[in-house]
């Protein structure tokens, strides 16, 4: 079977979908399937990543603003898919990509669409709540007639789908690396860095976009340092809203890394913390939340997310979107015996796994779900 993948927003600092795309694509080869992979690029390129999987370039200009993101146009898109002939399409972008689900049908071309995000509660940033509900059910209605499965990684990331009753739905949830993300790799070099031994090391990891709420964050640190509670905050992402953010965090315990390129430096990073947190409202999964309790660090999320559905008070705990909220629960963690937090955090990471996650997925492209 020839998997074909389609990706808008897929980039060297798109965190959580591209790695959901590179592991997937490089599950479908291992199990003897043919995958090619198309996203934007500065320039026409076609290369074998180390996976194996073809990664074909689209020239497209960047999106202003943005932090970097390109989109490339349905019509290039198309073209290099007539030539692709797949049997099976992926597609990672409800927005500038949907309407392959219909060129797929009329190809006789098995179609699937993932939801990485929420729609609703993404338009609920810029329109009020009723608004956005109602535009997105219409488009996801739109997506449910289009395309032969929609995917969702959670049932938080299901539930707008439901409330339409779509009747191709189906779960698969991503999984994480437990080799890679291990309390192995803890580094007390990196503790000793920016903590005396005695504070209390804390890490948000991600893109530094309005949605990911990383402002919350830098207040609960805040609230914490001024009662005298020793921390100290450490933020490995870019985006948008940097500059913000340092503006913010000013006097504050928070050292900003930017992008971490290295996968290796982000276990180290998440396996020598003691709290990692996921403030963002709005996560259908949150792989960085996942990689944190694989690295043995409990996680703090916001209870409006799907980080809801992976942590619970013997792992983490679950914040009221504030940065007060965040602070309180991020004390509460820390009154959990390390030990117990620590084994909690690993045992819940091993109930997600990549060779889980692809198997579903290949039953999803073969119409067998």
């Amino acid at each position: 079977m020839r998997i074909v993948q389609l990706a808008n927003f897929y980039g060297e600092r798109s965190g959580g979908l591209r790695t959901a795309v590179d592991r997937w694509g490089a599950g479908y080869l291992a199990a003897g399937h043919e995958v090619v992979l198309v996203v934007p690029g500065s320039a026409p390129d076609e290369q074998i990543m180390p996976s194996g999987v073809v990664r074909i370039s689209v020239p497209a200009p960047r999106i202003p603003f943005f932090g970097g993101y390109r989109l490339a146009s349905a019509r290039r898109v198309a073209d290099v898919l007539e030539h692709l002939r797949p049997d099976a399409l992926e597609v990672s972008d409800r927005l500038t990509l949907r309407g392959f689900g219909a060129w797929a049908r009329r190809r006789d071309i098995h179609s699937t669409m993932v939801s990485h995000e929420r729609l609703d509660r993404l338009l609920s940033l810029f329109l009020p709540t009723s608004i956005a509900r109602a535009l997105a059910d219409r488009a996801n209605a739109d997506t449910v007639r289009s395309y032969d499965s929609v995917v969702c990684t959670t049932d938080f990331a299901a539930a707008e789908f439901e409330r339409i009753g779509a009747n191709n739905l189906v779960r698969a949830p991503l999984g994480v690396d437990l080799d890679q993300f291990a309390p192995r790799h803890l580094d007390p070099q990196l503790s000793a860095r920016w903590t005396d031994g005695t504070a209390t090391l804390l890490t948000h990891c991600g893109r530094l976009s309005v949605e990911k709420r990383a402002d919350r964050s830098v207040t609960a640190v805040g609230r914490l340092h001024r009662a005298g509670v020793p921390v100290h905050l450490v933020v490995a992402g870019d985006g948008p809203m940097r500059g913000a953010l340092q503006h913010a965090a000013r006097g504050l315990p928070v050292t900003f890394l930017g992008h971490l390129a290295d996968r290796g430096q982000v276990a180290a990073l998440l396996a020598s913390t003691d709290v990692s947190l996921a403030p963002g409202p709005h996560e259908t999964f949150c792989l960085s939340a996942l990689e944190s309790l694989a690295s043995g660090t409990p996680v703090v999320g916001s209870r409006s997310s799907a980080v809801a559905g992976m942590v619970d008070e013997s792992c983490g705990a679950l914040a009221d979107n504030s940065g007060s909220g965040f602070a309180d629960a991020i004390e509460r963690v820390l009154t959990i015996p390390r030990h117990d937090r620590e084994r909690a955090a690993r045992e819940r990471a091993t109930r997600f796994q990549w060779p889980d996650s692809v198997t579903r997925m290949l039953a999803v492209h073969a119409g067998g779900v």
